[in-house]
């Protein structure tokens, strides 16, 4: 996998008067059935969240409220995103590394991934993960 397979997706938006609603439906919106949902909130000004890349894992990551950045890394390029509306979700593919910062005030980021946790699916050392992309790399 590599950074051009990760992508934002527009979710739907079902619009009244009383507010707006968006869903999302695994192997329909995002192209893998979601084992685990999960969320981030309350980061404290300043800080970053990510630092780690998975070796089998898909995720949609959603700024349900506020905003963020993601910077993502396949061990050969890098790619910017900046979340900030709850109708896009960012898709991010296996082996690819995500750091998360610029987090406003009050921001909330939901996690949809495709299967239960598993310390043994990451890479946490970002020089191992980068030797192990360049390995797999064609």
């Amino acid at each position: 996998m590599a950074i051009q397979d990760c992508r934002l997706i527009e979710l739907p938006q079902v619009h009244d008067q009383r507010g707006n609603l968006t869903f999302v439906e695994g192997g329909r919106h995002v192209p893998f059935d979601i084992q685990r949902a999960y969320y981030l909130y309350d980061v404290p000004a300043g800080s970053h969240r990510g630092g780690h890349a998975h070796r089998g894992l898909y995720q949609l990551l959603i700024a349900m409220s506020g905003s963020f950045d993601i910077t993502l890394d396949d061990g050969f390029e890098n790619k910017k995103f900046h979340l900030a509306r709850p109708h896009y979700g960012l898709l991010i593919t296996p082996m690819v590394w995500r750091e998360m910062d610029n987090f406003s005030g009050g921001s909330v980021c939901m996690v949809l991934a495709s299967a239960h946790y598993d310390e043994a699916d990451y890479y946490r050392d970002y020089d191992q993960f980068c030797a192990a992309a360049r390995a797999a790399a064609p």
